[in-house]
């Protein structure tokens, strides 16, 4: 007859917390930034294949920081609820709050009841239609919500990035100041230069004409407007 050791409910969430921070710590951090026609995704990421930054849906997008697999396979069921939302209902009835909600509970759920959490932090943006406010929304290995306005840092640095951001951020930046403060913030974070070939960019853009907002930056785009 095995014998397991007694832990107390909040030891055991220490250390479940304190694992996913190690975890979490190890990856790439992430910002995102509104600016005056949308939302701004901004990573280091060597890999041209494996993306920190993706769509979700018309006006959603998704980001995530951490260990690789477990994001993807969030990201992935983001996209499924997604598409039998829009299927079953309309597709204005897709929210970034809903799918937010959603991860959350996953989230919260591997937390508290399977033996390892998941060593992730992840964003979901939302771009308004008109001008309105838009959505961005923070959540955390254990579940927790943020719904963060302006600007915001996620992964390893998210307070270096978060102080660097908020020395400088301003209302109504264009895509290309956000840029460079995303850049200059990530890499101050970082301790060193980011050359733009190691960035993933990705927008949600409001004056885009197509149905779908979400738009990936090229390293030519990133090259040129860092260099401006």
């Amino acid at each position: 007859m095995s014998f397991l050791p007694y832990v107390p409910p909040e030891q055991l969430m220490k250390d479940r917390s304190d694992f996913a921070h190690k975890g979490i710590a190890r990856g790439k951090s992430v910002v995102a930034i509104e600016y005056a026609d949308g939302l701004l995704f901004l990573a280091e990421n060597p890999s041209s294949t494996l993306h920190k930054i993706s769509e979700i849906y018309d006006r959603i997008a998704f980001a995530g920081v951490g260990r690789y697999s477990e994001f993807e396979d969030l990201r992935i069921a983001g996209v499924r609820l997604a598409d039998l939302r829009g299927y079953s209902y309309g597709r204005e009835d897709v929210r970034a709050k809903d799918i937010a909600n959603a991860f959350s509970q996953a989230l919260a759920t591997i937390f508290t009841q399977q033996m390892k959490p998941y060593e992730v932090e992840i964003l979901v943006g939302e771009v308004s239609a008109d001008h309105g406010r838009n959505e961005l929304y923070h959540i955390l290995f254990d579940g927790t919500v943020n719904d963060e306005q302006g600007f915001v840092g996620i992964g390893g640095h998210a307070e270096a990035l978060s102080k660097a951001l908020g020395e400088s951020y301003a209302e109504g930046w264009d895509l290309a100041a956000s840029v460079r403060a995303a850049v200059k913030a990530l890499s101050t974070a970082e301790g060193r230069r980011i050359e733009p070939d190691a960035i993933e960019a990705g927008v949600l853009e409001r004056s885009r004409p197509q149905r779908r907002k979400f738009r990936r930056l090229s390293d030519e785009e990133v090259a040129r407007i860092l260099a401006e």
